[in-house]
C-alpha cells in the first residue's frame, strides 16, 4: 500500500468512486479506502433510481445536472451502466400533498425541468398496471428524463476508470485514525498501514458519523436501517419507477423483469441493525398489491437491509469543515446514487481550486447552526 497520497477518500460507493474518478483525470493522486468491498454499502443495497422531481432547488439541480452527465457516462467511463429513462411518477394524495406539489413542479420547472402534474386517467396511461383507487391518488407528477441505472455497473465502471487514470482502491482496508496537526489533516492511519496526505473525503456514508469523530467534528447524521427486495421476473408491464411520499413506497421494473422496491418498515430503527424483518415482507406485499394489483400473486425471491445516512434537513452534507483538508462527503439520506455525479464533479473542482458549476456553501456543516429547513420529497 501506498504511504502517501494527495487525496484520500474513505469509502468506495458511488460518491468515493466517482470523486475518484474526477480528480485523477484532473491529474490528481487519489487513494481510495475501502473497510469491505467496491459497493458494500448504501449503494449496492439501493434501489437505483434517479429522480430530479425535489422540494429544494439544491437537490433538484444537483440531480438535474447529475442526469445531464448520467446521460453521457457510458460513453465517457467505456462501460454500458445500464441507464434507462422510463419517468418517475410520484403519488398525489391529497390536497395538501398537492399544494406541495405546485409548489415543488413550479420551481423544478423553473431550472428547465420538464416535470407535470397528471389525473388518474394519465396515470394509467404511464402504468396501466397502476390502481389510482387503490393508491389512494387524486394525481401525480411525471417527469419523463428520470429514471434507472445500475449501481454496481455505474461505481465499478467508475472505479475502472480511475484506476486507469493511476488511483488506486485498497479494498478490505479499515480506517483506524485520521492524524491533525496545526488544524490540517496530515495522516490516514488504517490497519494496512499509514498514509500521509493533504486531503481526506469522508464518503462513508452510514459510517461518515464515527470517521468525523477521529477529527473531533460531531455530526448531525443517523444510520437508519432500510429494507428492500426483489421478485421473479415476469413480462415488461411498466417503465417508470412509482414512489409516494406519504406511503413511503417506491418500486419499479427492472431490466430483466423483477420486481424491485422498499418502504418503510414498521420495525425500522436508527442504528446498526441489520437483521431484515418479516414485518416488512408484509407492508410491502400488501402496499404493492394495493398499488398494482396484477402484483399480488407474484413471487418474493430476496429482501436485504442496508443504510440511509440521514442528516436533519435530508439534504447532504458538502464540502470543508472547520479542519483544513478534511472534506465531506455524505448525509445523503437515500438518494447519494441519483445526485453522485454532480457530486463528484463539485468536489473535485474545489479540491482543485477551480470555479464550481454551482455553489454549495448552504450544504455544508454550518446550516445546522440556524434554522433548518427540511426536504419535503423523500420517501420513507
Amino acid at each position: 500500500m501506498k504511504d502517501r497520497a494527495e487525496v484520500v477518500i474513505i469509502g468506495a460507493g458511488i460518491n468515493g468512486c466517482a470523486l475518484a474518478y474526477e480528480l485523477a483525470k484532473r491529474g490528481k493522486d487519489v487513494v481510495v479506502l475501502e473497510k469491505h468491498y467496491i459497493c458494500y454499502g448504501a449503494t449496492g443495497r439501493c434501489g437505483a433510481g434517479i429522480r430530479q422531481q425535489w422540494a429544494t432547488k439544491e437537490n433538484a439541480l444537483l440531480a438535474k445536472k447529475s442526469v445531464e452527465i448520467f446521460e453521457r457516462l457510458s460513453e465517457e467511463l467505456g462501460y454500458d451502466i445500464g441507464l434507462r429513462q422510463g419517468g418517475y411518477l410520484i403519488a398525489i394524495h391529497d390536497e395538501e400533498e398537492m399544494r406541495q406539489a405546485k409548489k415543488n413542479v413550479e420551481m423544478q420547472r423553473s431550472i428547465g425541468l420538464p416535470v407535470k402534474i397528471i389525473s388518474p386517467d394519465e396515470i394509467k396511461e404511464i402504468a396501466p398496471i397502476l390502481d389510482p383507487e387503490g393508491m389512494e391518488a387524486i394525481a401525480a407528477t411525471f417527469c419523463p428524463t428520470d429514471g434507472h441505472a445500475n449501481p454496481f455497473k455505474t461505481t465499478y465502471a467508475y472505479a475502472r476508470a480511475a484506476k486507469k487514470l493511476g488511483a488506486k482502491i485498497y479494498k478490505f482496508t479499515e480506517v483506524k485514525d485520521i492524524k491533525v496537526k496545526d488544524g490540517k489533516v496530515e495522516e490516514v492511519v488504517t490497519n494496512r498501514g499509514k498514509i500521509k496526505t493533504k486531503y481526506v473525503v469522508n464518503a462513508a456514508g452510514a459510517w461518515s458519523k464515527e470517521i468525523a469523530k477521529m477529527v473531533g467534528i460531531n455530526m448531525p447524521n443517523k444510520p437508519v436501517r432500510k429494507e428492500a427486495l426483489v421478485t421473479e421476473p415476469i413480462e415488461r408491464l411498466f417503465d417508470c419507477m412509482v414512489i409516494s411520499f406519504k406511503h413511503g413506497i417506491y418500486f419499479s421494473q427492472q431490466e430483466e423483469g423483477q420486481i424491485l422496491g422498499g418502504i418503510p418498515s414498521p420495525e425500522e430503527k436508527i442504528g446498526y441493525y441489520t437483521e431484515p424483518t418479516f414485518s416488512f415482507l408484509k407492508h410491502m406485499a400488501y402496499m404493492l398489491g394495493k398499488y398494482a394489483p396484477p402484483l399480488k400473486h407474484i413471487n418474493i425471491l430476496r429482501q436485504w437491509t442496508g443504510f440511509y445516512d440521514v442528516t436533519p434537513d435530508a439534504l447532504p452534507i458538502l464540502g470543508e469543515t472547520n479542519i483544513e483538508g478534511f472534506i465531506q462527503c455524505n448525509g445523503f439520506s437515500g438518494h447519494g446514487f441519483m445526485i453522485a455525479p454532480m457530486v463528484a464533479k463539485l468536489l473535485a473542482q474545489l479540491i482543485c481550486q477551480e470555479k464550481l458549476d454551482m455553489p454549495i456553501d448552504r450544504l455544508s456543516m454550518e446550516r445546522f447552526k440556524g434554522k433548518i429547513t427540511k426536504e419535503k420529497a423523500v420517501v420513507g
